[in-house]
């Protein structure tokens, strides 16, 4: 049986190369062993592999016998190297227990901090320190932590006793609490956990242990961390290690300070060290954000205008030891990393790293500048930047010269702005978002229970917090703007209003919030479209450089084919004719036609259409002149044309003549019971060819009329399952062709493909192959008519789906590569065997995600079509998956 337990620091051995496997340590227990190594000063521990945390989950929720004596083994590991004992009353060791999964979730699961004191080891604490404010305010800090976390009791109540305290001794800081303060709030905190729990709190370290082992091991199914995973993309069964490791203190006075940093600033990119730091506090109150704290460095305080020194001056010496830690980190990683240290009586100690969360623009510049630097080369570069994260750059940013009424400035915490309705909770937040609101989450701080709110807002304001607290960790993660330690914010959460100075706001009030500069403003301020040069148009030269498949642009409209080719597109993948007849000025005659009775009446509106179609195609083939453009004849039945309410239906009679009761009549005709599957695609064009007839002259004759360059037309018949449907309509085409060339005097290149969205022509695809003459996989209907499920009926049960692990994400994110994937491989398969000249590429929505696209890259499609927004994603994304 493989090792689950893991000893790092002193002279722990680090032979075993499961040790900094983070599959099996996690990110910061395979980091923690890597630092050990490397010499740096870590505080001793062990790690509890993520495969004990699933025994345990799966399991019924216990430990076994071999757990309890490795455990014990790794705890006198630590013993012996820090020469103290957990529960020695005289001189105790006290313990950190932390979470530590695979991939990286800020603030998600739990963390318990001076595990170890009681009654009797906190004495022990303040005689061996010499300082009994220290000891008592690490045991109030223990019990309201273990309280929280591992007993369940709402920490709330823990923070209103102590504001109470703070108020009853006119005190403003927690800084000026005395120990005489610490030990009545202890008696206060003990009293609280027996009458929430009616028990007293658990005095036998070993019992304190156990029970934090088993909340880190439950928080991985906590509700908070599932929704972070789900958003994130993070499988649900790798579980989560367990870090325990010596306490080291930065609440040990004026020569005591921790802080978090990151080694390049994570939302810029810019090379300058970028952090915060607080003077006699621990971890839990920088990213918590129970503190606004310091700058790190001396420069960072000076653009800021803040007075308190930052610890490049307040502590010279470790500063200098954390700057030349932070180079060799980096230099060792080759990545920007986020560092949690802790300084006790002027000695540094490193408590974590692991590489840091950091906004687009700053991926960018990273990757970019370590190119440059020669730290990383350009495969590694294109390898290092999120594709997803691309999405933050390609939306428009507040005006510089737009009027701005600036009501407050805060931290710029995360990049990017927003403008939304005030929502004071998370729940408020998600619920108002659902409904089609733009809403800015405002709280005094945010928690790690605030994460489907985060996701649900346009930007995060917070009144306490720095930019490094939970709110800023997971706004930058999340692409969202935010605005932290905006102090001059007070919320009245009953009344649901907020005053900032003299101004006051309601929760539905519009504000604006920049996350470039921290500031707050009052109503709504005019955006810019984004410039898309300088890091970003470097590395998408990087990306086209190494990558294979093509990229075009779903679109329909000239604006889009002009986003389409400014984001690089290489031409259209997929332009919906249907979008076009939807037009106010056009529904009436495609009404007209739709309940003409015969063909004769049919052509007579189509007639009217013709001109129409013609401008629209002419004016995407002049913007896409030279490149492919992929055109679909209709394909939606025809009832979602028609009128639906009284007065649509007496301005179409005007319009031809007829009465309402005949036209409601016709309607009543085509309705049908499953549209979906009923009379669309090509089965239009088979009961109804002048429809596709008119369809394939204004493609042509468009086409004939573009100087210059000549477009690349490709017409694609949709929902085709037959090589006979292809077959009959192909030759409707051509003829339309010959027609219109032997009308305008000059011919040019076509193609004729179909668009694969059911299971019967993926498996047929050899045979439609003989007809047509490229592939595009439809895969938003392909995976609806795989799987059964109806797209727009599916969000009542996909998440559960994907939550119980039935599907490993959403099938219309991201592609079904074991179900749906089969059927697109064997149509590319066999349609080359038939045609090995067949251009095959992806239009539907999986288009533009990453993980589709590198699946298309392992099938051999020659190109990807995505939303305009999409394009730099998928060239992004598809020069990974030329990567190997």
């Amino acid at each position: 049986m493989s090792n689950t337990v893991f000893t790092f620091g002193g002279n722990a051995p680090h032979s075993d190369p499961r040790q900094k496997d983070k599959a099996v340590t996690g990110g910061k227990g395979a980091n923690l062993a890597e630092m050990a190594s490397i010499g740096l000063p870590v505080p001793p521990g062990f790690t509890i592999a993520t495969e004990e945390c699933l025994r345990y989950l799966n399991e019924g929720g216990d430990f076994s016998d071999d757990l309890r004596a490795a455990v014990a083994e790794a705890l006198t590991h630590i013993e012996r190297t820090v020469g103290k004992k957990l529960g020695d009353a005289s001189d105790p060791m006290l313990v950190s227990v932390r979470s530590g999964a695979r991939i990286s979730m800020p603030g998600m699961m739990d963390t318990v901090l001076n595990l170890g004191l009681n009654d009797e080891t906190v004495q022990g604490l303040a005689s061996i320190s010499g300082d009994e404010r220290f000891a008592w305010d690490s045991y109030r800090r223990f019990i309201q932590m273990y309280g929280d976390v591992v007993l369940g009791i709402d920490h709330g109540l823990f923070e209103e006793a102590l504001e109470i305290a703070k108020e009853d001794n006119g005190f403003y800081t927690d800084t000026e609490m005395s120990a005489a303060d610490w030990q009545a709030l202890v008696g206060e905190y003990k009293r609280i956990v027996s009458e929430e729990l009616g028990h007293d709190f658990p005095q036998d370290p070993q019992e304190q242990l156990w029970g934090a082992i088993r909340a880190v091991f439950d928080s991985w199914d906590s509700e908070r961390a599932k929704v972070y995973r789900r958003l994130n993309d993070i499988p649900h069964d790798l579980g989560t290690a367990v870090n325990v490791q010596a306490m080291v203190f930065g609440n040990m006075g004026d020569t005591s300070a921790t802080g978090v940093a990151f080694t390049r600033n994570p939302s810029t990119g810019e090379k300058a060290y970028y952090g915060e730091w607080l003077v006699n506090a621990q971890g839990e109150d920088v990213v918590a954000g129970i503190r606004t704290p310091q700058y790190l460095t001396r420069t960072a305080r000076e653009e800021a205008g803040a007075e308190k020194p930052s610890m490049e001056e307040a502590m010279p010496d470790a500063y200098a030891q954390l700057a030349d830690t932070f180079e060799l980190l980096e230099r060792h990683y080759k990545d920007m990393q986020d560092i949690e240290f802790t300084v006790e009586r002027g000695k540094l100690w490193m408590l974590q790293t692991r590489t840091g969360k950091r906004t687009a623009k700053a991926a960018l510049k990273l990757a970019v500048d370590m190119v440059d630097e020669g730290l990383i080369d350009e495969r590694a570069a294109i390898k290092r930047v999120d594709p997803m994260a691309l999405d933050q750059l390609l939306h428009p940013t507040l005006d510089p010269d737009a009027p701005r009424d600036v009501l407050t400035t805060g931290l710029p915490a995360s990049p990017g702005a927003a403008s939304g309705k005030i929502v004071l909770d998370a729940d408020t937040a998600e619920r108002m978002a659902g409904q089609g609101e733009s809403v800015i989450l405002v709280r005094v701080e945010t928690s790690p229970e605030d994460i489907h709110g985060m996701h649900a807002a346009k930007g995060i304001l917070t009144a306490r917090g720095g930019m490094t607290s939970h709110a800023a960790v997971v706004a930058r993660g999340m692409g969202r703007p935010c605005v932290s330690g905006a102090s001059a914010i007070s919320i009245q959460r009953d009344a649901r209003t907020l005053s900032i100075g003299a101004r006051e706001l309601k929760e539905g009030d519009i504000i604006t919030i920049d996350g470039a500069n921290g500031q707050v403003m009052a109503g709504e301020v005019a955006t810019i479209e984004p410039e898309l040069a300088g890091d970003f148009g470097t590395l998408m030269e990087w990306a086209d450089k190494h990558r294979r498949m093509k990229v075009r642009a779903n679109a329909e409209t000239e604006a889009d084919c002009r986003m389409a080719r400014q984001f690089g597109a290489e031409g259209v993948g997929l332009c919906r004719t249907e979008h076009m007849f939807f037009d106010a000025g056009r529904i009436s005659a495609v009404r007209e036609m739709i309940l003409a009775d015969d063909e004769k009446g049919r052509r007579g509106a189509l007639a009217k259409l013709l001109p129409e179609q013609r401008s629209d195609f002419e004016a995407i083939f002049s913007v896409m002149a030279g490149l492919p453009v992929t055109i679909r004849l209709l394909d939606p039945p025809l009832h979602e044309f028609l009128p639906h309410d009284d007065g649509d239906f007496e301005d179409l009679a005007k319009a031809t003549g007829r009465n309402v009761d005949q036209l409601k009549r016709r309607a009543a005709e085509l309705h049908e019971f499953n549209p979906m599957l009923g009379h669309r695609g090509c089965r239009l064009g088979i009961t109804y060819p002048e429809i596709y007839e008119m369809q394939a002259r204004a493609i042509l004759e468009a086409a004939c009329a573009i100087e210059g360059e000549a477009p690349v037309p490709e017409i694609m018949v949709p929902l085709v399952g037959t090589r006979r449907e292809l077959a009959i309509i192909k030759k409707l085409i051509d003829d339309t062709a010959d027609a219109v060339f032997e009308e305008k005097g000059r011919r040019l290149d076509y193609l004729v493909g179909t668009m694969i969205e059911l299971p019967r022509a993926a498996l047929m695809a050899g045979e439609i192959a003989e007809e047509g003459e490229f592939f595009s996989f439809g895969t938003n209907d392909l995976t609806q008519t795989t799987l059964g499920v109806s797209r727009d009926d599916a969000g009542r049960f996909l998440t559960t789906y994907v939550e119980k692990g039935i599907y490993a994400r959403d099938p219309f994110v991201s592609l079904d590569v074991e179900g749906v994937g089969q059927l697109v491989e064997m149509a590319a398969e066999t349609g080359r065997q038939t045609r090995p000249d067949i251009k095959l590429g992806i239009c539907g929505e999986h288009g533009g995600d990453p993980a589709s696209i590198a699946f298309c890259e392992q099938v051999g499609l020659d190109y990807v079509s995505a939303s305009p927004y999409r394009v730099p994603i998928a060239r992004l994304a598809a020069a990974q998956a030329s990567i190997v």
